[in-house]
């Protein structure tokens, strides 16, 4: 199995959640709604869950292996953080292309 795009929908600043993604799997399999967590320690991946009705959160679709729950989070944050510098850099080139935006403090 191979990854084969991480797409990341949303990115989230308030609260807990940093981001809702989706990941394509050997260019046949897409899972939608993959989240990205800020934890108490570290981000961490939630896969897409269902409430059952007993009101538990049941994951949808999961890594089976230790190994491939790595390989989801590592592929997953690493693009998360990717597409963040890539938000940097464009408001970073916005501010140095309309120098107006800079606000002097005084």
């Amino acid at each position: 199995m191979e990854i084969t795009d991480v797409k990341i929908r949303k990115i989230i600043s308030d609260g807990r959640l940093r981001a809702v993604v989706s990941v394509t799997l050997d260019d046949m399999l897409a899972v939608h709604d993959i989240k990205v967590v800020q934890g108490d320690e570290r981000l961490f991946v939630a896969m897409p869950s269902r409430k059952d009705e007993n009101g538990v959160f049941r994951d949808i679709v999961h890594p089976i292996s230790a190994s491939a729950r790595r390989l989801f989070e590592d592929v997953i944050i690493e693009a998360y953080e990717k597409q963040l510098d890539v938000i940097a850099a464009e408001e970073k080139e916005n501010i140095a292309a309309d120098p107006s935006e800079i606000v002097s403090e005084g």
